[in-house]
């Protein structure tokens, strides 16, 4: 069983693209930050493609992070590709308190 913390954790350091399945949805994201919040591990996400429940806005929109719950995620996959944030990408991260790992601006 891959290890998906580690997989999300090295796409940040090399700045790629993840995609998986999460609640039973395909996403597309590029992963910001992983780490805990009272012990559950996390990720910020900037999704850009795939399925949401809330949908997606347009390209750049505040509306497309997402806060994953890395026990949740699932066929992970890291790929090279088109970087995807948001003009407010600098932003605490709702979802961690301890920053293992974010990307590097």
């Amino acid at each position: 069983m891959p290890d998906v913390y580690a997989i999300v954790r090295q796409a940040i350091v090399d700045k790629h693209q993840i995609v998986g399945m999460y609640h039973g949805r395909w996403r597309e994201m590029c992963p910001h930050a992983i780490g805990t919040k009272k012990g559950v591990r996390n990720a910020l996400c900037y999704q850009f493609a795939g399925d949401s429940e809330k949908g997606l806005g347009p390209p750049g929109s505040l509306n497309n992070w997402r806060c994953i719950h890395i026990d949740e995620l699932t066929e992970v996959e890291s790929r090279l590709g088109e970087w995807h944030t948001a003009p407010n990408h600098s932003r605490k991260a709702p979802c961690i308190d301890f920053i293992d790992a974010e990307v590097d601006y």
